[in-house]
């Protein structure tokens, strides 16, 4: 953790309500990727020809995190999509606001029409199945803006600059060493409602994980040199390490 920004301690006030959580994305902006600025979020204008479009009133929540981030690709982006305000649809059934998409399209995210007229309504998710009959509208979170920080923290996990990594054999010492050696995120475990493990976040000296049920820990650190702690601490196939270019695999690919 740095000394300018305790993301614990203001994480905990950016779960309880949705000044909180753009509190929180603005200070890990700031001290993880790139502070916000001006031109950062959608203005005023499309976000009202995206209402006239649709015909409902968006969540004040939705219009505040565009208006806030929704331009910032690095903290929305990079692996799943946040939509524009010109791409947001009503789905085919009619029963959610869709705004954002899965990478491949495998899932939606979306807040039912019925809870269009909630400051923070809460957000539902529906997977892409090759039986459509059995899709359905599936709790994610509680809470629009609590979203919009897993969104961010999420996103955070793909960054471009090489300071990213996943370890798909998660073992249990791997379990226990980020478990006793870091520190648990006071997020609520994810899909709401499911029983642990689910998917839990830690923070560690200037690195930030996710643990996915138990199967797969996914990490950005702000540094080089804490991601290669992490791997030492907890050993395995990690993908990037991997292929670094001094590793045995990269050397017998240039062969």
């Amino acid at each position: 953790m740095t000394h300018e920004f305790d993301l614990v301690r203001t994480l905990s006030t950016g779960v309880a309500d949705r000044t909180g959580a753009w509190d929180f994305i603005r200070g890990f902006a700031a001290h993880w990727t790139t502070p916000l600025g001006e031109g950062d979020g959608w203005g005023e204008a499309e976000l009202v020809a995206a209402e006239e479009r649709l015909g409902v009133r968006l969540p004040h929540a939705l219009r505040e995190a565009y208006q806030l981030f929704g331009r910032r690709r690095d903290l929305s982006s990079i692996h799943d999509v946040l939509l524009d305000p010109a791409q947001l649809y009503v789905d085919p059934a009619r029963e959610a606001l869709v705004f954002r998409h899965e990478n491949q399209g495998a899932a939606s995210w979306g807040i039912r029409l019925a809870d269009l007229d909630q400051d923070d309504p809460a957000v539902v998710i529906r997977a892409d199945l090759a039986d459509k009959s059995a899709e359905k509208w599936e709790s994610r979170l509680d809470r629009l803006s609590l979203t919009c920080v897993e969104i961010v923290l999420s996103e955070s996990l793909h960054a471009p600059e090489g300071l990213c990594d996943f370890l798909s054999d998660l073992d249990q010492d791997g379990i226990d060493v980020l478990e006793q050696g870091c520190t648990r995120l006071p997020l609520p475990t994810c899909p709401v409602g499911e029983e642990e493990p689910g998917v839990r976040w830690f923070l560690g000296t200037d690195v930030l994980l996710r643990n996915d049920d138990d199967e797969g820990l996914l990490v950005r650190a702000r540094t080089e040199s804490a991601l290669e702690r992490v791997r030492e601490l907890i050993p395995g196939d990690w993908l990037n390490d991997y292929w670094q270019a001094d590793s045995p695999a990269a050397r017998s690919c240039e062969q």
